[in-house]
């Protein structure tokens, strides 16, 4: 007897042009499924100087500046952008963790947004029930997104 829902992943797959299914056994060009992420801020001149010294414990920097979006990354390639705030209404809460080469990278990261004025939401800590190697710390940005810095590697 076949696995339940195999029948329907058969179907699925024998739907998709060849290309698709090549191509997803190629993998992402980088690892990684996001190529990259834009949030809009109330205050671009507040988020810019906030995210100007809270990513540079991460590796990251300010890459682009197109005057009403800034994108920050590891050189060449900005993978975050913060734009001015230009479509919908109100605010909605967005959460971005971005990646820390080490523990000592979480808490400089941590201790550079408190002395910015962010929120504390979570101080530096492992987070077990993620995994065992979990070690992250969140802060809220100007706008309260949750800002999260994690190193999956061990002490």
């Amino acid at each position: 007897m076949a696995p339940p829902g195999s029948a329907h992943r058969a179907s699925r797959a024998a739907l998709k042009p060849a290309c698709l299914r090549e191509a997803r056994h190629a993998g992402c060009e980088n690892g990684r499924v996001l190529d990259h992420v834009s949030i809009q801020c109330t205050d671009l001149v507040a988020s810019a100087a906030f995210y100007d010294v809270v990513l540079e414990p991460l590796g990251g920097q300010r890459i682009m500046d197109l005057g009403d979006a800034i994108g920050y990354g590891v050189p060449p390639q900005p993978d975050f952008w913060i734009g001015a705030h230009s479509t919908g209404d109100g605010f909605r809460e967005s959460h971005i963790a971005f990646t820390a080469a080490s523990r000592t990278a979480v808490r400089a990261f941590f201790d550079v947004a408190v002395a910015e004025g962010a929120q504390v939401l979570h101080a530096p800590r492992l987070w077990p029930e993620y995994h065992a190697t979990y070690f992250a710390a969140y802060v809220r940005d100007p706008d309260g997104n949750n800002i999260e810095a994690v190193s999956h590697r061990p002490e």
